[in-house]
């Protein structure tokens, strides 16, 4: 039976949104399209760690999807980016700015 949260899922996750974070304080009044490059990073890097077979079967539930969506969302707040206004310009409701890209 496989562990429901290895610590390689844990440490491999927290480094890709230690990432994130580092290519979001990078950010300096982006465009729309250095946001969503951010954004695709982020979830592609995620996408690896959930497909990773070192975690023994583990990856993320639909708790873990949502918590995953939301400290994105949050993370890009937090450095002023307003996620529903980039959101509305490309034609998207803010839930769904991860979905170009999202495996998990």
């Amino acid at each position: 039976m496989a562990q429901l949260y290895p610590e390689s899922l844990l440490r491999a996750t927290e480094d890709a949104l230690h990432a994130f974070e580092e290519d979001v304080h990078a950010l300096v009044a982006p465009s729309d399209e250095q946001v969503f490059d951010t954004i695709k990073r982020v979830v592609q890097r995620l996408n690896a760690v959930n497909e990773d077979e070192q975690h023994g079967g583990a990856g993320y539930d639909t708790d873990e999807r949502e918590q995953l969506c939301e400290y994105i969302d949050q993370t890009l707040s937090e450095h002023g980016i307003d996620v529903a206004a980039l959101a509305a310009r490309n034609g998207m409701g803010r839930a769904e700015i991860t979905d170009a890209w999202r495996d998990w």
